[in-house]
């Protein structure tokens, strides 16, 4: 779903994210100044025509991203409301207010019968302004509500605020957090990924979500051949202690406006490996940059891409992970009241 330039309207005095009653689960503040703007959508759930995505629906209460990860495949999103795909996508952040609300009209429709619903199919849903207007914790209470089976994708130790929630959808529904963490120190993820919360965080806030009963994993997320292949077995070894049950990876994607904006900020942060970095993408891409093709995006070839692999593989048997096994999420999707309604 998409939404037009004409439907977004700029908020006066946006609130600091990073001061708010949760400001002790943030990093300190950054120097990038923040614009809100306010979007009025009349649909929000987004549904996935990818066939090589596992999942139909997603939710995001957030457009843009204030954790500016060099590499977010989203950025060219930005472009639809006619901001652009660099800083514009980083401080310019557009709210859905009534996501809430939207989201509890699809469940009353008799054409939802439960399915899962990924929240972060896009941008971060617990980036800082969560904090502040708390847009995904109110979608969360709706699907525990219904009991409407979950998957999160988060960089943000703020999640751990809602640790009760996640746990009664553990309970009642279905719900798995998977924890973004591409790299193994907090000082090459500072110049990747400069407004995220520090790897140390992420850990400790899988940690505590595991402590509940909560399930989570690793999406060790974007491979970027040359720079963090090498971070694989210790990222593996240590969400494994932190809980994790589950593992994954994915090779990085430059699609669209992406592909400058990474260049130009690895080039600013590494410029003493930033050509070993582009060989390596090119190794693995049958000498592209980018894969756009459907089941090849996410995936490299030859090789050096076996190689990586197989070190994913290996690192995974070492830290215990249990064996993969596809198991179907139950349908425990119900609407409130319907069991007092069929009394009458």
């Amino acid at each position: 779903m998409g939404v037009t330039i004409r439907s977004v309207q700029t908020i006066s005095n946006p609130p600091n994210p990073f001061e708010s009653t949760h400001r002790d689960l943030l990093e300190p503040p950054s120097h990038v100044e923040l614009e809100v703007f306010e979007d009025i959508p009349r649909e929000i759930l987004s549904r996935n025509e990818s066939p090589d995505l596992p999942f139909r629906w997603s939710l995001n209460p957030y457009r843009g991203c204030f954790h500016a990860c060099a590499y977010c495949y989203a950025r060219p999103t930005h472009e639809y409301l006619g901001f652009g795909a660099g800083t514009d996508f980083d401080s310019k952040i557009v709210l859905k207010r009534n996501a809430a609300s939207l989201l509890r009209e699809a469940f009353l429709k008799a054409s939802w019968h439960g399915e899962l619903i990924v929240f972060s199919g896009n941008t971060d849903c617990y980036q800082p302004l969560e904090a502040t207007y708390g847009l995904t914790r109110a979608c969360l209470e709706v699907c525990a509500e219904f009991r409407n089976p979950v998957g999160i994708i988060t960089k943000a130790a703020l999640i751990t605020r809602d640790i009760e929630l996640l746990r009664r959808l553990h309970d009642e529904a279905w719900v798995q957090v998977y924890f973004s963490i591409p790299f193994a120190d907090n000082e090459t993820a500072r110049k990747v990924e400069p407004q995220a919360p520090s790897i140390t965080k992420r850990l400790e806030a899988m940690a505590a979500l595991s402590k509940a009963g909560i399930q989570t994993a690793i999406s060790i997320a974007p491979i970027i051949p040359g720079l963090n292949e090498d971070d694989i077995p210790e990222l593996l070894s240590r969400a494994r202690q932190s809980g994790a049950t589950d593992a994954t990876f994915v090779l990085l994607r430059l699609s669209g406006n992406v592909e400058p904006v990474f260049l130009e900020r690895m080039a600013a942060a590494f410029p003493d490996r930033i050509k070993k970095i582009t060989n390596r993408i090119r190794e693995v891409r049958g000498g592209k940059l980018s894969e756009g093709d459907f089941f090849k995006r996410h995936q490299g070839g030859g090789t050096y891409w076996q190689m990586i692999e197989q070190l994913f593989e290996m690192g995974r048997r070492k830290s215990g992970f249990p064996a993969e096994e596809t198991r179907p999420i139950p349908n425990t999707f119900r609407r409130p009241g319907l069991e007092q309604t069929k009394l009458f």
